[in-house]
């Protein structure tokens, strides 16, 4: 009985150690201690023969915070570092191209890598004569537009654009609105005059001249 305990108490030290370094008992291992903690107690237990290089590096320079396993605060409520916005001088000019201009009539062309739209080149002349010394931006966004105007890009803003598009519709549904009106007029006069003819009048004179019941 007592040899068989010996022989209990020898070979747990053996069985542990062999399923520490082959990697059974891996999880539940990381949240205890540190990596230098368990890899100098298995040095002690004779478990690990030879020594890490790291682990005198790691003795004689340790680390300002040990890294041991820390599990995550909950955290409640929105956050309070604001996310900030990404915002670039260009689109300021942008939204204003958008503004006065919209996004025009075509699409635009992604699949060549080349292409540029209308704010784009709006956006490049507009930067280049700010370049050039002037600072006011009404006549910055004026002078771009007829920069591009110079080059065969026609702007029309929002408001223009719609009142084109809208003006020829509505001319020519105008007119066949106002015959349908006089049409629909002269349908409904017959039947406002009834015309008083003879053989309406004829039942009348029958009906007086009938005895009473």
């Amino acid at each position: 009985g007592a040899s068989l305990v010996a022989l209990r108490s020898v070979a747990r030290p053996a069985t542990y150690a062999h399923f520490a370094c082959c990697g059974r008992f891996r999880f539940r291992l990381e949240t205890v201690g540190s990596i230098f903690s368990r890899t100098r107690d298995l040095i002690r237990a004779g478990v690990l023969k030879e020594k890490p290089l790291w682990l005198d590096i790691y003795n004689a320079f340790p680390p300002i915070r040990e890294p041991v396993f820390r599990r995550p605060r909950l955290r409640y409520g929105k956050a309070k570092a604001a996310v900030q916005d990404i915002f670039y001088h260009e689109d300021r000019i942008r939204a204003k191209f958008y503004s006065a201009y919209g996004s025009g009539p075509k699409a635009f062309d992604l699949f060549n890598p080349n292409f540029k739209s209308t704010c784009q080149r709006f956006v490049e002349k507009y930067t280049e004569l700010q370049r050039l010394g002037e600072t006011d931006e009404e006549k910055l966004f004026v002078e771009a537009g007829k920069a591009l105007l110079a080059e065969g890009v026609t702007l029309r803003r929002v408001g223009e654009a719609r009142t084109q598009q809208e003006g020829s519709p509505i001319s020519r549904k105008s007119e066949p609105t106002g015959i349908k009106s006089q049409t629909a007029v002269e349908e409904n006069q017959p039947w406002k005059e009834v015309p008083q003819d003879q053989p309406l009048e004829a039942p009348e004179k029958e009906s007086k001249g009938l005895p009473p019941p």
